[in-house]
């Protein structure tokens, strides 16, 4: 009885998962990779935990069938995130304890950690892109003070990926912070100053 219990806890848990998943993010084809996971985790754990071999060798093949399938195709970290609770979700609903409610509490906790993580009020402004900017800006003061008036944003961290002085582009990966509209005009331009001031210096 209690088994089926947490078979039915897991199959709702991975479904308000896959579903906050696909209205926040719109990727058809992972809704299929995650309601995959976990059911066959799920299905198989459970199998393995009442058979004479160990679960622990059935989670361990688990593992690296998970690592095998991230390195397959280009999932970023939130998808991770959420891959990673499906499975966790199917071997909690697979595996019950010695205290039934430790499970499910156990669930409702993983499925409460992702979504609000990935709730798009929290930490909203604070965004990361890859950029390719037309120069070969080799001084870092410029090089922020450019992408903030470009961005009309306040940049927390900038790494140079590529500088390629033949075609004269840098190619960067930014970390920064959205400025509020009311604020946004005037942190521009002194973006823009900054990067005047700088240019204008080196140049003397």
């Amino acid at each position: 009885m209690d088994q089926l219990v947490l078979i039915g806890t897991d199959l709702v848990a991975v479904g308000v998962l896959t579903w906050t998943y696909f209205r926040r993010h719109r990727r058809r084809d992972l809704v299929v990779a995650f309601l995959g996971m976990n059911v066959g985790v799920l299905a198989v754990a459970s199998t393995l935990a009442s058979a004479t071999i160990g679960a622990g060798l059935g989670l361990g093949l688990f593992g690296v069938l998970s690592i095998i399938r991230l390195r397959s195709t280009e999932v970023d970290q939130r998808e991770v995130a959420y891959y990673f609770a499906a499975l966790a979700l199917g071997i909690l609903g697979a595996l019950p304890g010695e205290i039934l409610w430790h499970s499910i509490a156990f669930m409702a906790l993983l499925l409460l950690a992702v979504l609000v993580g990935d709730h798009p009020r929290v930490l909203r402004r604070h965004q990361r892109q890859e950029l390719v900017l037309d120069g070969a800006v080799l001084d870092r003061v410029a090089l922020v003070a450019r992408l903030e008036g470009m961005l009309g944003a306040r940049v927390h961290q900038v790494a140079v990926q590529r500088v390629d002085l033949v075609n004269d582009t840098t190619w960067v990966d930014v970390r920064y912070e959205t400025v509020p509209p009311a604020r946004r005009r005037g942190h521009v331009q002194a973006g823009r100053e900054a990067a005047r001031t700088t240019t204008t210096g080196t140049g003397s």
